[in-house]
């Protein structure tokens, strides 16, 4: 699939004609050092539009990083990750994408560098999450975008969509549900377990997802080559969790997730009523959420784009570059 031109026309953004190279500066970087050169130690090159920034910004009480790439006046996507992992997925489709449009990933509290002062007092539960979401679109003063929702990101990204219904240009689902249609139902027994008879004894098969080896599995779960998943996304991913009570913070999340599905009707209702441009890349082989939750979409959204990729939960680990280009394509339909 070719790339879009930067004078191209897309439907739901308008015109966008570029920016020029710009000057940055990275959050933690350092200065350039002349290695026997005539350059100054204060010299830095220009940084391309697609090179990735790193960045805070204060939001509902919290310091959330986030990613940033792309000019600053190109059409948005707001990147929303899942568990166990953070903005980190998205390191390799910024920059295949940045050359067209702005994308800005942040971190999801209790995930990645966000950072919760403690006299916030923060309650770690999906209403938290998608409050700060919230906050944080406002604080960066972001008027129109397109929604891309992964696993715990879509929760967030459809109550965003509730809240601000007229800022969504289209939405691109990567494994993110919205259906019980998609809920594996050997994935969700222990979950499901815990609903029915809430019990100290039925949190402990949560916490072996919680470890390197089940992240690492999730991972590899569904992947053809294991050996074309980095290590550093699941081995970032377990020390995040391994950080003092960040386990049992993502148990009690994850015991909040009857909360999204109890809420899908409303999503769905969105669907229908507001008909959104929306793409679904689904890695066909995700041990959580199967094929079903992808093609249920069009029971609300009929010109929904399907897209099946042979691969597991994180399609973005194989498959990047094929969903980078079905991006590309569908933005410019």
């Amino acid at each position: 699939m070719s790339q879009l031109p930067s004078s191209s026309r897309s439907p739901m953004f308008g015109r966008y004609a570029g920016s020029p190279t710009r000057r940055a500066v990275l959050a933690g970087s350092v200065t350039g050092v002349a290695l026997g050169t005539g350059l100054s130690v204060h010299a830095s090159p220009p940084q391309s539009s697609t090179d990735v920034r790193h960045k805070w910004v204060r939001a509902d009480g919290v310091d959330v990083f986030y990613r940033e790439a792309g000019p600053a006046d190109a059409p948005t996507l707001l990147l929303l990750h899942g568990f166990a992992n953070s903005s980190f997925y998205f390191r390799h489709l910024m920059p295949r994408l940045a050359d067209r449009f702005r994308l800005i990933a942040p971190d999801l509290p209790s995930f990645g560098f966000t950072q919760i002062p403690a006299e916030r007092n923060y309650r770690f539960d999906f209403a938290s999450l998608s409050r700060t979401a919230t906050a944080f679109v406002d604080a960066l003063e972001l008027k129109r975008y397109v929604l891309y929702v992964f696993d715990y990101g879509a929760p967030v990204g459809w109550d965003l969509a509730l809240t601000y219904p007229d800022r969504v240009a289209a939405i691109i689902s990567q494994n993110g549900n919205a259906y019980v249609e998609g809920l594996r139902e050997e994935a969700w027994a222990p979950l499901r377990a815990y609903w029915a008879n809430p019990s100290p004894d039925k949190r402990e098969p949560i916490r072996a997802r919680m470890t390197l080896e089940g992240v690492k599995g999730a991972y590899f779960h569904g992947v053809a080559d294991p050996s074309s998943i980095e290590p550093e996304s699941y081995t970032l991913d377990a020390a995040i969790l391994a950080r003092p009570g960040n386990a049992d913070l993502q148990i009690d999340l994850k015991l909040d997730y009857k909360r999204n599905i109890e809420r899908y009707p409303l999503y769905q209702a969105f669907f229908r009523q507001r008909q959104p441009k929306l793409l679904a890349a689904w890695g066909k082989n995700d041990q959580f959420f199967s094929p079903p939750g992808a093609e249920s979409f069009r029971r609300d959204i009929p010109a929904a784009r399907i897209v099946l990729l042979d691969t597991g939960h994180f399609a973005l680990e194989t498959e990047g570059a094929i969903v980078a280009d079905e991006i590309r394509r569908f933005l410019s339909d």
